[in-house]
């Protein structure tokens, strides 16, 4: 088992760096499960704050079915009507207990695909999207490499037992987490129970993941079991604006599996927040353009969200020179915002320009010299002092020439005389 250490953990990059951090002096410890494999992820940033096994491939059973119906959102309609396959399945199987050619929309198909996990429906979904089992596997599989899931590989839409179907912990809320982005997937999987209008008749299905029903703030997302696979549940919590998704895979029981997930989430919510540690645009800095009195806006470059222990402080400090001297093109890097945690830098997060900052040529600094209140000062005393230099020299002129004068004048009268 792991969780976080002493100092943050980098996570992914969403809109911005993201962070997580070990639990604060006195906090409760994360709590004893009995799950093989776990994870509790911060949804916003995609932060890790618990994780047992997290990659580990396992068996998944019907939680293969997010895939399945994330697949079939991309392709086809909800108001379209699909003819039922026929499906025999075994006596323990879900089925939603559909007559071959019975005609329902693709929402009532997902929705008994999802909340009561029904196969049959499942199956007429994958070969009315795919054209057959193996060419709409082929497609969740296209899909799991393109959203990176390494230790995911599907071998069935339903879910059941079948060589070469797993996947692991980190990956299913990976998955779980574009799942949750689909509005009409994501009210699905929030609904104790539902009305299924089309078909042959009405059926009202159950969602089996119970604890929607029973915890107000427990939105999502599916349940599985299997006997190789265990009791899987892939479960989402909102509060107060923060969302975590958690998987726990290979419980013994519903009971327990129910009781690891609520002892994750509310471990979760308890121990960490979320906070903007800088937003994107947002000025930290206004310095001077240099030979000029105008100033420039500086920026943080991206918005950083981090996973942060309650109890925890951060702070910021921000590094830009006090004068930029132009050119220099929007968008260039000048200085550093520094977040820091228990006092230590984590996070450095580059500040830019907002604006051009314009060259200013010597002409230019001469013009403003020239309009600087004190400038007329210096240019009057520069003035006067050119003035009594010129006077100066003057009068010295007139001495040197009185001089001369008088010095040639006794010998001017003797060669008249």
């Amino acid at each position: 088992m792991s969780r976080t250490g002493g100092r943050f953990l980098a996570g992914p990059l969403l809109a911005g760096v993201c962070l997580a951090a070990a639990p604060p002096s006195g906090a409760a410890p994360a709590p004893p499960l009995s799950a093989r494999a776990a994870i509790l992820v911060e949804s916003s940033t995609g932060t890790a704050v618990y994780r047992r096994a997290a990659d580990e491939r396992r068996s998944i059973a019907s939680t293969t079915k997010l895939m399945t119906a994330l697949i079939v959102r991309r392709r086809a309609s909800l108001g379209t009507r699909f003819a039922a396959v026929a499906y025999g399945g075994g006596a323990v199987e879900s089925r939603l207990g559909l007559r071959p050619g019975e005609r329902m929309s693709v929402a009532d198909l997902l929705t008994a695909t999802l909340l009561p996990s029904a196969n049959d429906a499942a199956r007429t979904l994958a070969v009315r999207v795919g054209g057959s089992v193996p060419r709409f596997v082929a497609l969740m599989n296209a899909e799991a490499r393109r959203l990176g899931l390494r230790h995911t590989h599907f071998a069935t839409p339903v879910g059941l037992e079948t060589p070469g179907n797993y996947s692991s912990a980190r990956d299913l809320t990976r998955l779980a987490a574009v799942f949750r982005r689909d509005g009409f997937l994501r009210r699905t999987v929030d609904r104790p129970r539902a009305l299924l209008r089309t078909g042959d008749r009405r059926r009202v299905v159950v969602n089996r993941n119970t604890l929607v029903a029973a915890v107000p703030w427990v939105n999502g997302v599916k349940t599985g079991h299997t006997g190789r696979a265990g009791y899987v549940l892939v479960g989402s919590a909102t509060r107060d604006g923060e969302t975590l998704l958690s998987a726990v895979l290979g419980t013994p029981s519903e009971s327990a599996r129910d009781a690891d997930t609520l002892a994750l989430l509310r471990w979760g919510f308890r121990s960490f927040r979320v906070e903007v540690l800088g937003r994107r645009g947002t000025v930290v800095a206004r310095p001077k353009v240099r030979f000029d009195d105008a100033r420039v806006r500086v920026v943080a470059a991206r918005t950083v969200r981090a996973v942060v222990p309650r109890g925890v402080r951060v702070s910021r400090s921000v590094t830009v020179p006090a004068e930029l001297e132009g050119p220099i093109p929007a968008g260039r890097r000048v200085g550093t915002v520094v977040v820091r945690a228990r006092g230590r830098p984590e996070v450095r997060i580059p500040a830019v320009t907002a604006q051009p900052v314009p060259e200013v040529t010597l002409l230019e600094r001469a013009g403003r010299w020239l309009l600087w209140p004190g400038s007329l000062i210096l240019v009057l005393a520069g003035l006067a002092a050119v003035a009594l230099a010129l006077r100066r020299s003057r009068r010295r002129r007139r001495r040197d020439e009185d001089r001369a004068r008088r010095r040639a004048a006794p010998g001017a009268d003797a060669e008249i005389a």
